[in-house]
C-alpha cells in the first residue's frame, strides 16, 4: 500500500478509479465525451460490502472494468434499471489497450479483499451508497422536475396536455411517494418519469398524468431525470427492508399461525419449530427468544 492509502488505481477516459482496502473510489473525466450522468453524480465511493463482484473485459482495441453491485445494495441501479448503457454506467470504465495489467491488478486486489473479508455477495435490505446528491432538477419536453432532498415539484410549460395545465404545478414531500417508475426513452417512444402516489388509484396514461414527466429521448434530459429518480429512491425506503416492528420476520415454516387459546398442541409444535431453526443457525439468540416470547403471547 503507497503512503496515500492506495492498493491499486488505473485510469480510463471516462475517469479514475481507486482502491484503499475499504472503497472503491470512482472519480468521473471532465472530457466533453464523458456522459452527462457521470458528471451530475461526481466521485461515488462504493464500500467494500456493496461490491458483489468485478472483473477486467478484455479487447482489442482496449477493454473494460466492471464492477458489479449486491442486489439492492445502489439506489441508482434500483432506480435507473435499464436506464443505464454503457456510456452512462458509471460503474463501467472503458480502457486502453495498455492498461490492461493495472486493470488486472485492480481486479485481483478488490477480490483479494472480498475473500479476506468474507464480504457476501447476495441482496441486501438496506442501501449500501446514499444515492445522488441534491438539490436536483429535470427537464422534459412539457415541464420540469425538482427536488430539494425532502419535496418534489412538477411544473407544466406550454406544450404539456391540457389536463396537466389545468392541474397546475403539483408539490409533494417523500411521505406522499408510494414508488418511483422510469421508463428511458426507445427510439422514437417516449420515456417518462413517473410518481405514484399513496392516496392515488390507477394512474392515467403519462401524458395525461399530472405526477408523471414525459420525456423525450435526449441524453441531457434523460441523464437529470435518472439522478432525480435515484435521489427520491434513496430517501424512500427500501423495497426489502424488514418489518418495523419490534418482532423480527420468520421464515415462512416458522411464522405464528393463529390458533384458539387451548389449543397446545399447535403451540408445542411451533415451538419445537423454532427450536429446530434456532439449531440450525437460521434463527440467531435474539431472534429465537423474541420470537420464542410473540408466539406464547398469542396463545
Amino acid at each position: 500500500m503507497s503512503g496515500n492509502g492506495v492498493m491499486a488505481e488505473v485510469t480510463g477516459n471516462e475517469g479514475r478509479w481507486t482502491f484503499d482496502g475499504a472503497l472503491v473510489r470512482i472519480v468521473p473525466g471532465n472530457g466533453r465525451g464523458v456522459h452527462r450522468l457521470r458528471r451530475i453524480l461526481g466521485e461515488l465511493e462504493v464500500p467494500l460490502e456493496a461490491v458483489a463482484g468485478i472483473a477486467y473485459e478484455p479487447g482489442k482495441k482496449g477493454g473494460v472494468l466492471r464492477v458489479r453491485l449486491r442486489q439492492g445494495a445502489d439506489p441508482l441501479v434500483q432506480a435507473a434499471g435499464n436506464a443505464l448503457d454503457e456510456s452512462s454506467d458509471p460503474y463501467r470504465l472503458s480502457l486502453d489497450r495498455d492498461a490492461a495489467a493495472l486493470a488486472e491488478y485492480f481486479v485481483d486486489e478488490v477480490r483479494n479483499t472480498l475473500q479476506i473479508e468474507q464480504i457476501g455477495t447476495g441482496p441486501v435490505d438496506r442501501y449500501l451508497l446514499p444515492g445522488p446528491s441534491v438539490p436536483l432538477r429535470a427537464s422534459g419536453g412539457e415541464g420540469s422536475v425538482t427536488f430539494d432532498g425532502e419535496t418534489v415539484r412538477l411544473d407544466w410549460s406550454w406544450m404539456a396536455e391540457g389536463s396537466k395545465q389545468k392541474a397546475g404545478p403539483k408539490q409533494f414531500t417523500l411521505a406522499d411517494v408510494l414508488k418511483v417508475e422510469l421508463h428511458p426513452s426507445v427510439g422514437l417512444d417516449e420515456g417518462h418519469l413517473r410518481f405514484h402516489m399513496k392516496d392515488q388509484g390507477a394512474p392515467p396514461k403519462p401524458k395525461h398524468d399530472p405526477y408523471c414527466l414525459t420525456l423525450w429521448g435526449t441524453k441531457k434530459e434523460g441523464a437529470s431525470a435518472i439522478a432525480v429518480a435515484a435521489a427520491v429512491v434513496a430517501r424512500l425506503p427500501h423495497p426489502s427492508a424488514p418489518p418495523s416492528d419490534d418482532v423480527p420476520a420468520l421464515p415462512e415454516a416458522a411464522a405464528p399461525e393463529p390458533a384458539a387459546a387451548d389449543d397446545h398442541d399447535v403451540l408445542l409444535r411451533r415451538l419445537r419449530e423454532l427450536g429446530d431453526l434456532h439449531k440450525e443457525g437460521i434463527l440467531t439468540d435474539e431472534e429465537f427468544a423474541t420470537a420464542k416470547q410473540a408466539l406464547l403471547r398469542r396463545f
